[in-house]
């Protein structure tokens, strides 16, 4: 099967939509399917050879993040080039009501549509306002995919329609099989604890961690905070108390492996985000990895967390309490144990080679339904 692949968000910065992609494309070319994937990056950026470039991407403020779109009659002119060539048997965009390249592909295409929405925004005003302009093209789409039920919920509410959900993809085994970095390792007396996540950028919680760190220092003193992702340190290190600084340990941006290795390393991931998350992918590989997780109590996580048997959770935004939930956690090394455990097994379901087959069902429901639509349209001609 030729399949098309459209992510709106740059290639050139790491993000939730992008790995997706990504981690798709690479799972049906192994699996034998001819796969290109266009999405806005700089044209010097080395990619993979089934990536084609869209153009140069500009920031813009979107659902509470800085995305990096693509749009314009430049951009328009590479999606129809790409599309001409592509010849598709099946197009599958990707946040199809953000204002860069899936936008522009789904206006251009004419073929089987498979759209997954990836994002959670249940009182989106400009979505509201937006959907008469929206609606031809999202009309093309004959398979709706929602990678979480808030995301369905946000479909169905703004564009109406339903959409079946279809979690994001890990690979599980890279994560579980990932080899332990010595200097990640934490000890009783030295535990590690993990942040992965943009630092500047406020939905992503390491403020909270911040603060609730001189609680969680007052029982473990020799405790260390990893943080990992990209951002101004200087900033960061700004909000914390000067004592607390020796605690933290900054990173900066890592490999895929590194990622990986962090989680398989220390004694606990902390995810304080506040919002604005429809899946929560990066907690499915902090259990693949087998960590214990603790979470902000966010709609999305605690579905992942399967309502907080895989993984502890803690009122969003209050530091307090997560000081209170990691502190228990570090006291009772068989529950942690035990919720490695859980988490493991639950990190299976979402798994590539189960995922994967979903979205292939998708693609073969869409291609018959548009083969006999087709059909039908030209015996009507010829009457």
């Amino acid at each position: 099967m030729r399949v098309g692949l459209v992510s709106p968000y740059s290639f050139d910065v790491p993000g939730g939509v992008q790995l997706h992609v990504r981690d798709l494309a690479e799972y049906l070319i192994g699996a034998g399917h001819d796969v290109s994937v266009l999405a806005p990056a700089d044209d010097e950026t080395h990619m993979p050879d089934y990536f084609v470039s869209a153009g140069r991407a500009v920031p813009i403020r979107y659902n509470g993040s800085v995305a990096r779109l693509a749009f314009g009659p430049l951009t328009a002119a590479r999606v129809n080039r790409w599309l001409e060539r592509g010849q598709f048997d099946v197009l599958h965009v990707h946040e199809p009501v953000s204002p860069s390249v899936s936008m522009l592909a789904l206006w251009a295409y004419d073929g089987p549509v498979v759209a997954t929405f990836h994002t959670s925004n249940v009182r989106s005003r400009a979505l509201h306002a937006a959907h008469p302009l929206l609606r031809p093209g999202l009309e093309k789409i004959t398979g709706r995919i929602a990678v979480s039920q808030a995301a369905r919920e946000t479909v169905a509410r703004h564009l109406g329609g339903d959409a079946v959900v279809v979690p994001n993809g890990v690979y599980v085994d890279q994560f579980a099989q990932a080899p332990q970095n010595p200097a990640w390792r934490g000890t009783d007396e030295r535990p590690t604890i993990a942040f992965l996540g943009r630092m500047n950028e406020p939905r992503k919680g390491l403020d909270v961690l911040v603060r609730a760190l001189p609680q969680i220092v007052r029982s473990y003193p020799g405790v260390r905070l990893l943080v990992a992702g990209p951002g101004e340190r200087d900033e960061v290190i700004k909000a914390v108390p000067e004592q607390m600084r020796e605690r933290i340990e900054f990173l900066g941006m890592i490999s895929d492996a590194e990622k990986a290795s962090l989680f398989r390393s220390v004694d606990l991931y902390v995810a304080p985000n506040t919002g604005g998350e429809s899946f929560g992918i990066i907690l499915v590989e902090a259990l693949s990895a087998g960590v214990p997780v603790v979470a902000s109590d966010l709609e999305a996580f605690a579905r992942v967390l399967d309502g907080g048997r895989c993984g502890v959770l803690f009122r969003t935004g209050d530091e307090g309490d997560l000081a209170r939930r990691v502190t228990a956690l570090l006291d009772d090394p068989h529950r942690r144990a035990d919720l490695a455990r859980r988490g493991a097994e639950r990190a299976r379901i979402y798994d590539w080679s189960t995922v994967a087959r979903h979205i292939l069902t998708a693609y073969e429901t869409v291609a018959s339904s548009h083969e006999v639509t087709e059909r039908t349209l030209r015996i009507a001609r010829r009457l």
